[in-house]
């Protein structure tokens, strides 16, 4: 086994768990604010315990800058703004901050005006994620959620205002009973918005929410691909390129528009993760580690989790439960991210992030390129970029289903 090579860029994940009404469609971790809770003491409680667990963790990421930070949910959004320029001070006295450092903040429309848009703005946010999910009455109404077409229009607006020129649209197709024209209809008044950045991703049924245990009537495999379809020439023609499988960027804009801190995902990058039921993956080149953390779900038992878990002088002391990556789980997780990249990805770049040797990849790599899923532009390992092809991104949860069966 070889040995890490190179600095691992890290990221800073911040989850808001609560909700204004939970989504049928939605297996995040989310749950619906109640209306006798004092919401500002219940967000303080929260934001005191975000700070102890990073403080917690700092030991085992001190003198690493960040490069992005997301604050994901939930609906982050509903943050005071207080509350926000207060976690951000403290996130900046004990972090060092990449000087282009990307700062993401999920809002739904639906829950924010404009005057929070310019004190997230002050604050330090300068890319906002819109939950948009389609511009039809009818199919918002169908998803649960809470804001309008127009309260989507609106929002985009007051954030453009507000000076934000990074703006992401979350756009989903397949709805139930969608049809091709209203698809279209969609894609068109997301454009018309101009946004930056848009992801656009099918609807599918997830365990454990209201749409599984009660499927609605969906488009079926033909009728979602050709949704698809559409929705992909429509944002070509616009001037997006597709950099990952549901990531869309402007590519004329004067800035780059791809989001840097689901491309550190994607690349295998680590991430702290901080909140209720948050992720992280933390590599100790030192120990030829890489770490695994999860929080507690409910806001009630992260905060007690935190309280019993001061912080240590020992890296990978972390609260929460953590498990080691081990060498098979590596190979598999880097493919399950790398794979999504339209531009592919480098066998040193694997090498580089999971502390592997090209060995360990290869003969699959090999295999897939015979299959006609993959192209390798080097016989050697270490000089190799690897792409799938066109098939290959079409059966792309096949190709991970071999990977699970060896």
């Amino acid at each position: 086994m070889s040995s890490f090579t190179q600095p691992i860029p890290l990221s800073l994940y911040v989850h808001f768990p609560w909700c204004i009404q939970k989504c049928p469609y939605c297996d995040f971790n989310s749950h619906q604010r109640q209306p006798d809770v004092d919401a500002q003491a219940q967000e303080q409680r929260y934001l005191n315990a975000l700070v102890a667990q990073l403080d917690a963790t700092l030991p085992t990421i001190w003198g690493r800058p960040i490069e992005s930070i997301f604050f994901g949910g939930g609906t982050p959004s509903l943050m005071s703004v207080s509350g926000l320029n207060w976690l951000m001070s403290q996130l900046r006295a004990r972090l060092g901050f990449d000087p282009s450092i990307e700062v993401t903040l999920e809002a739904n429309p639906g829950a924010i005006d404009s005057d929070r848009f310019e004190g997230f703005r002050a604050a330090g946010i300068n890319r906002l994620s819109l939950g948009v999910q389609s511009f039809q009455p009818r199919l918002l109404k169908a998803l649960g959620r809470i804001h309008s077409d127009e309260d989507a229009e609106t929002a985009f607006q007051a954030a453009r205002r507000a000076g934000f020129d990074r703006i992401n649209l979350d756009l989903m197709f397949a709805l139930p009973d969608q049809t091709l024209a209203e698809a279209e209809e969609d894609v068109a008044r997301a454009l018309a918005l101009a946004p930056d950045h848009l992801s656009y991703y099918q609807l599918t049924l997830e365990p454990n929410t209201p749409f599984y245990q009660a499927p609605p009537s969906l488009p079926d495999e033909d009728q979602a691909w050709q949704i698809q379809e559409q929705g992909h020439e429509r944002l070509k023609a616009a001037g997006f390129a597709s950099y990952e499988v549901s990531a869309w960027a402007q590519e004329k804009s004067r800035i780059d528009q791809r989001c840097r801190h689901n491309l550190n995902y994607w690349q295998f990058g680590d991430y702290i993760g901080l909140g209720a039921g948050a992720h992280g993956k933390l590599t100790l080149p030192q120990h030829n580690q890489i770490l695994r953390t999860q929080l507690p779900a409910s806001p009630g038992s992260y905060e007690r989790e935190i309280e019993r878990h001061p912080p240590s002088a020992e890296p990978g002391v972390l609260p929460g439960r953590v498990t080691e990556v081990t060498a098979q789980d590596r190979r598999f997780e880097f493919l399950l991210n790398a794979l999504r990249l339209s531009s592919g990805f480098s066998v040193s770049l694997f090498e580089a992030r999971t502390g592997l040797s090209a060995e360990a990849l290869w003969p699959i790599l090999r295999d897939w390129e015979a299959r006609g899923w993959m192209t390798l532009s080097h016989a050697q390992p270490e000089k190799a970029d690897c792409t799938l092809t066109q098939t290959g991104h079409r059966y792309l949860n096949t190709l991970l289903e071999t990977l699970l069966d060896d």
